[in-house]
């Protein structure tokens, strides 16, 4: 391999065949700020000249059963964990522990983060046949492959809502790419564009999937601005979109869109458990602090009717020690920030918010320094537990990319008032009564009953929308 060749380069990828421009973007390490790889970047006229054909992506797709791309996904997913896939168009190619290390060096996940959630794509990716019985609730699949066809003795029938779907990707957790992984199962090509430091999932998975047997012109990969974005989500009959709550605010009343935004996930305590809360410490510290505080099913407030700020000094005592380490330490639990200034925005918010009565940084004194931290030259947020008098307070319903939650005291009769709209809630209450308004409440995404962290994920059963009512919609069908 010649001189020229040492920094990988990713493509796009139009319709799956590599395509290399004269814009490049740098992807840099985020503690050494070496350069790692090039990846070539495509503007808004690219991304409609492609489209404009994108349903003969979906024929490529729709030559296969939905039972041979179950097959295909599986192996796929062990191609994904396990694999040696090729990385870019440069000769280069790329082992699992290579990726390990490479999305470890972007994004600032520390390895045993990354391999929990190259974990959680490949047992995705291996379950597919149990993810789509639990998304089409039984439909036998061979009605996608007919377009009709019966369930539960009733004639049904299912039309796609588009010929592509199209992602605008975070870069914050690579375990959200599983969310667009049932789509190729269900014969829908994907138009993908990657967070700027996390392109190695999106483009590692698409390898395994070409590798496994997928047709290559079902994957778009298209690095772009926020003009190219917009030409996705335009252009595209379905989209996800992953942002701050301003972002995908615009389009959250869109059918079209599927967005995912901050969570504002929550634990709960009833009257009847709130007494016994040390014995939940230990899923409110996981639910906190798993994954390094960055998913939107984090844990971002625990509320109960009383005990709260001693509820707050416990989570405090055990979050406010982690310090950051060597991103290869298998205790390494804080990960670094690719981009500082969102670290220092986060620090910011945190101290401006605390400048407001009635909230108190109870793991300052744990910390033993200061929030903010540069350990070998990288930025990380070390954990904060706010105690808040009331759930007006401004920091009572925030979310942080780090370990973050507030603990606020509100009567169990006045909870879900107060709560807002939530991802996912753990409610820990053996009160029927309280057990049915939860059931009731239509602010709540996924509902835990018991001490369930809030982490736990159930692939059969979304925590955040449906793929296939997202992608497929049922007609009425009359056949003589």
């Amino acid at each position: 391999m010649n001189a020229s060749n040492l920094t990988p380069h990713l493509p796009a990828l139009r319709r799956g065949k590599p395509y290399e421009s004269l814009e490049k973007n740098e992807i840099v390490d985020y503690s050494t700020g070496a350069v790692v790889a090039t990846v070539s970047q495509v503007n808004a006229g690219v991304l409609k000249k492609d489209l404009k054909n994108i349903g003969d992506a979906r024929a490529a797709l729709r030559k296969f059963s939905v039972a041979e791309l179950i097959e295909i996904s599986s192996k796929a997913g062990e191609l994904f964990l396990n694999g040696t896939l090729p990385l870019g168009d440069k000769g280069h190619t790329q082992s699992a522990d290579q990726y390990v290390a490479t999305l470890a060096g972007t994004s600032g996940l520390p390895h045993v983060m990354v391999r929990r959630n190259m974990d959680k794509i490949h047992h995705a990716l291996t379950n597919m046949q149990t993810v789509l019985n639990g998304l089409t609730r039984g439909l036998p699949l061979e009605v996608i492959d007919r377009g009709y066809g019966e369930q539960s003795g009733a004639a049904v029938s299912y039309y796609p809502t588009t010929q592509a779907l199209g992602l605008v990707m975070p870069s914050n957790s690579p375990a959200v790419n599983s969310l667009w992984l049932p789509a190729i199962a269900l014969k829908t090509p994907v138009i993908i564009k990657p967070g700027r430091e996390e392109p190695w999932t999106p483009f590692r998975l698409i390898q395994a999937f070409i590798a496994a047997g997928a047709p290559a012109e079902a994957f778009g990969f298209y690095p772009t601005d926020h003009e190219g974005a917009g030409e996705v989500m335009r252009i595209c009959g379905r989209a996800l979109i992953f942002g701050d709550a301003n972002t995908v605010a615009q389009y959250r009343d869109n059918a079209k869109f599927s967005v995912h935004g901050p969570g504002f996930s929550k634990i709960l305590i009833g009257n009847d458990c709130v007494d016994n809360w040390e014995q939940y410490i230990d899923l409110m510290v996981s639910s906190i602090s798993d994954n390094g505080g960055r998913s939107c099913i984090n844990a971002s407030a625990v509320v109960v009717p009383r005990h709260g700020k001693a509820i707050a000094d416990a989570l405090a005592k055990r979050l406010g020690p982690m310090r950051p380490q060597r991103p290869d330490s298998p205790d390494a639990r804080l990960s670094g920030f690719a981009n500082p200034k969102m670290a220092e925005y986060v620090d910011v918010a945190i101290e401006e918010g605390l400048k407001t009565s009635g909230a108190t940084d109870m793991t300052e004194k744990y910390r033993g320094g200061a929030r903010r931290e540069v350990f070998e030259g990288g930025t990380y947020l070390r954990s904060t537990i706010v105690h808040c008098e009331s759930f007006d307070h401004p920091l009572a319903n925030r979310e942080f990319l780090c370990p973050y939650a507030s603990v606020v005291e509100v009567p169990e009769a006045e909870m879900l008032d107060k709560i807002g709209p939530s991802l996912v809630v753990t409610a820990i209450t053996e009160s029927d009564e309280f057990r049915s308004r939860l059931l009731d409440s239509a602010l709540i995404e996924r509902l835990n009953l018991g001490p369930i962290s809030t982490m736990k994920i159930s692939w059969d059963q979304p925590h955040e929308g449906n793929m296939f009512e997202f992608l497929y919609r049922r007609r009425s069908i009359e056949r003589a």
